[in-house]
């Protein structure tokens, strides 16, 4: 495998279509666009998919989200991917509902999946595609909204923002992380 796209999320039916699990939103709609299918395996389940010459193991980690890095750690020495070509989604509270930020690295902030990663893989080095949560909560409220169900309004829209994600990693791995940038950090809608 070229790559490994990791979506974080919480596993069980009470978290299935909440906001924190937007990086298993982005990672199953990658997943769809090339009719993959998705294995139970060791710490998460994984899917394969080909990008015209580029290949890449889609993984959905089944551990808690505060323990991810056991399973980017694993499925990373498995399959001899090169730290460069990891990509992880993951939802961030900071930016508008539907915004993308790719970027080559950074510090995890207050996300403690990525939190978790940096701290097993010793490093920030690596890439990363925020989604935007927005932040429309009341003061002390972020965990319920975060474990929330998307607004009716924001689940119309969700799959058109779900797709440019899935076009955005595509174009990672076709081009590269800097033309990603250019073409998706700016992008809302279609």
């Amino acid at each position: 495998m070229d790559f490994l796209i990791v979506g974080l999320g919480n596993i069980g039916q009470d978290y299935v279509g909440t906001r924190h699990n937007a990086g298993f939103m982005i990672v199953e709609t990658l997943a769809n666009r090339h009719d993959a299918t998705w294995t139970e395996n060791r710490y998460g389940s994984t899917a394969d998919i080909r990008v015209k010459n580029k290949t890449a193991k889609l993984l959905r980690p089944n551990t808690l989200m505060n323990l991810s890095g056991n399973a980017v750690k694993f499925w990373l020495q498995k399959e001899k991917i090169e730290l460069s070509n990891l990509l992880v989604a993951v939802d961030d509270l900071a930016l508008p509902f539907g915004a993308l930020r790719l970027r080559p690295s950074g510090a995890p902030g207050s996300h403690n999946g990525l939190k978790n990663i940096c701290d097993l893989l010793g490093t920030e080095q690596y890439a990363r595609l925020r989604f935007g949560l927005g932040s429309d909560y009341e003061r002390g409220r972020q965990i319920d909204y975060v474990l929330g169900a998307f607004s009716a309004e924001q689940q119309q829209e969700l799959p058109d923002h779900l797709t440019l994600a899935a076009e955005a990693i595509e174009k990672y791995m076709l081009e590269g992380i800097q033309p990603a940038m250019n073409a998706f950090n700016t992008a809302r809608k279609r």
